[in-house]
């Protein structure tokens, strides 16, 4: 099809044509012709210049192009990881609820690439890892297959694709991980994780079961690492365990002087962290916890098995502690030789 016509007569082309350049010379816009005229803001031009470029000419006889569909701000070639709308892309603090203004402006500790279209929900903005520290953790824990159970937008699984083989994401909002899907392919490494809706405790139930049966399924899924961040219940967790009703200085604190209420496992979810840590020591010895920068040393210290030690490493960003990230089996130095064995 052709362009839509405007109904002006024969006439009023040639009213227009016999003072177009008494108009020119009142109106800036109209003089200027730019490439996209439909934009200009003088009322009084638009139907003229809308009928003077109706006008056939020779390319008018041939058939016009299929309009491209828009690639969104993944670009073209990648259009089928683009989750661009399905959250908003803020480029401006004014564009930003009040809750979310702190972690805004820090959006590229977050994710480097930020400006180039990284996407996070509400819940992202708050618990995905800076990207520094998701390096590091990254590093330490560099193996063929790691399995990442609370991926959220993805802020751990792109670092672990720059240091493992494989890499199986998990998350149980659909929407979380298409975003984390859409940033992965933003930093180029979304063919090296495989991205899995569903929640860590049914995965890992179905792995021991094809475990139990033996055969072909337990070799192809052997998994070497499992990296647990699970929902720490929301920016609150400073505030501490609702049943801890002691305030202590935090073993590990942000700054001199600074104390916080006792973060406890029972606070984790969906479960129990310690049943949590349990889950996954059923699929690989070596595991890697992180944690609040408040949580009891204790606790931690007591998953590990009798004889075994416990890493922990405490996450900065400048001066300001993050988390800590506790490491189990074979990820320990000194425990190297615990890495390959199985459960």
């Amino acid at each position: 099809m052709g362009k839509r016509k405007n109904n002006i007569s024969g006439l009023s082309r040639f009213l227009a044509e016999a003072t177009k350049q008494a108009e020119s010379s009142q109106s800036d816009t109209v003089s200027g012709s730019p490439s996209h005229p439909e934009l200009e803001a003088p009322l009084q031009s638009t139907p003229v210049e809308a009928e003077q470029r109706d006008e056939p000419t020779p390319s008018d006889s041939r058939p016009t192009k299929k309009a491209k569909l828009c690639t969104g701000l993944l670009g073209e070639g990648l259009e089928k990881y683009d989750a661009t709308g399905l959250v908003p892309f803020y480029t401006d603090a004014s564009q930003v609820p009040e809750q979310l203004q702190k972690y805004f402006s820090q959006r590229e500790r977050y994710f480097s690439l930020y400006s180039s279209g990284c996407l996070l929900d509400e819940e992202g903005w708050y618990s995905v890892t800076p990207e520094r520290v998701a390096d590091q953790i990254a590093e330490r824990c560099r193996c063929d297959v790691i399995l990442d159970a609370f991926c959220g937008v993805g802020g751990n699984a792109i670092a672990f694709a720059r240091t493992c083989e494989r890499v199986i994401a998990l998350d149980i909002s659909p929407v979380r991980l298409a975003l984390a899907r859409h940033n992965a392919a933003l930093y180029g490494v979304q063919d090296r994780i495989e991205f899995v809706l569903g929640d860590f405790l049914s995965f890992a139930r179905s792995l021991q079961k094809a475990r139990s049966l033996g055969g072909v399924q337990s070799t192809k899924r052997k998994i070497d690492v499992v990296f647990l961040s699970p929902p720490w219940g929301g920016p609150s967790y400073i505030a501490g365990s609702p049943t801890k009703s002691k305030i202590a200085p935090t073993p590990v604190s942000e700054g001199a002087g600074d104390a916080h209420a006792e973060f406890g496992l029972e606070s984790i979810r969906p479960i129990h962290g310690r049943d949590l840590f349990e889950v996954a020591r059923g699929i690989t010895k070596n595991v890697a916890y992180f944690l609040p920068r408040n949580t009891n040393l204790d606790e931690i210290s007591q998953l590990a098995a009798p004889e075994e030690k416990v890493e922990v490493e405490e996450e900065w960003m400048g001066t300001k502690l993050k988390a800590l990230t506790c490491y189990y089996g074979g990820l320990v130095a000194g425990q190297e030789a615990m890495f390959d064995e199985m459960e």
